[in-house]
């Protein structure tokens, strides 16, 4: 579920997102209601095992638009259903609604709890905020959450991550799952028009390497490049995304894939509420992945994970040292693979059957 709305953009978000329309929330809710009525009359949606609500922010939908998003999902019956919030959008009576309406997982964007990084970055919020929230979602009975937090931003010091990193593993609970991202520059963004504020490779290599560690002596494996949590609090529908199961999107530029065939809505929110308001289709793109073509894509997927890729689909080994370890019949990146993935996806191979 994809909802595009924001207090203010951030400098670095490449997101299809808005800030200032937020007068659209009640008819961007009620168009998603018919297009998941539509994709439940055309056999696409029955009970889902798994629901993400991105964004955006979509705790700036509020705990009555997001109940009813939730209802209509089926969200009690789904095993995982989780909310994207972030602290400025995001108190106690909002994360109680939302329980109550079948949220069992919380993702709360913290980023930092350095004030001068968030100021970089373009957050509206302040440290103090993302602890309140924190202590909000524990109050709400949330034993299953995700801490996002960026490194390389603007101005960050070695001694700024490792006191975001230490703060945050020693809350009352530990959140059992956090997504560590190195800030990226995307084109177009304010960020990388801005090269004052680009990050420094080898400083966000430094870092993604101390916070790999700080996790894993928390008890929080890694297993995903940029997420690690407590066995069995692994988010399990991104994990479902990285095994090339079926998902279906909701909600303008979102992106489903059903049997080899993806295909994405419409990008802009105005065109979408006059599609969905005329009962016209909202899909405007679509590719098509088959035989090799995507078994190589699951390859490509799966060595991002920890169960990595058979190793005979590593033919070519050269350069990899300290990059991968074999366990088993399996390759597995090392913390430096991780950070090189994409070079050592290059070598992938499709093993002949």
């Amino acid at each position: 579920m994809h909802v595009p709305f924001c207090v203010v953009r951030c400098d670095y978000c490449a997101f299809v997102t808005w800030s200032g329309r937020d007068e659209l929330a009640p008819a961007y809710v009620e168009a998603l209601l018919s297009e998941i009525d539509r994709a439940r009359r055309d056999g696409l949606l029955g009970v889902p095992d798994t629901i993400f609500f991105g964004g955006g922010t979509p705790s700036l939908l509020g705990a009555s638009l997001l109940s009813r998003l939730l209802d209509a999902l089926g969200a009690p019956d789904a095993d995982e259903v989780t909310i994207e919030c972030n602290p400025e959008s995001t108190d106690l009576a909002l994360l109680q609604a939302l329980r109550r309406a079948g949220a069992t997982r919380i993702s709360l964007g913290v980023q930092s709890l350095a004030p001068h990084v968030l100021a970089g970055l373009g957050r509206p919020h302040q440290p103090d905020t993302a602890r309140r929230a924190l202590a909000a979602v524990a109050e709400a009975g949330f034993t299953n959450f995700n801490v996002d937090v960026i490194y390389g931003g603007a101005g960050e010091r070695d001694e700024d991550w490792a006191a975001t990193l230490e703060e945050l593993l020693a809350l009352d609970p530990v959140p059992p799952h956090v997504s560590a991202y190195a800030l990226t520059v995307e084109p177009g963004t304010p960020l990388a028009l801005d090269r004052a504020r680009h990050p420094d490779d080898d400083v966000q290599a430094e870092r993604y390497l101390r916070a790999d560690l700080a996790f894993s002596e928390a008890g929080l494996e890694w297993y995903e490049i940029s997420n690690f949590a407590r066995p069995g609090y692994e988010c399990r529908h991104n994990l479902a995304c990285w095994n090339q199961a079926d998902y279906l999107g909701f909600g303008c530029a979102a992106h489903s894939h059903l049997d080899g065939r993806r295909f994405r809505n419409v990008a802009s929110i105005d065109r979408y509420l006059s599609k969905i308001a005329a009962g016209e289709p909202v899909v405007v793109a679509e590719e098509r992945l088959f035989g090799e073509e995507r078994a190589l894509e699951a390859l490509q997927l799966a060595l991002r994970t920890r169960s990595g890729v058979p190793r005979e689909s590593l033919v070519d080994r050269d350069g990899l040292e300290g990059l991968i370890t074999d366990e088993g019949p399996r390759t597995v990146l090392s913390a430096r693979g991780r950070m090189l993935a994409n070079e050592v996806a290059l070598r992938l191979l499709v093993p002949p059957t």
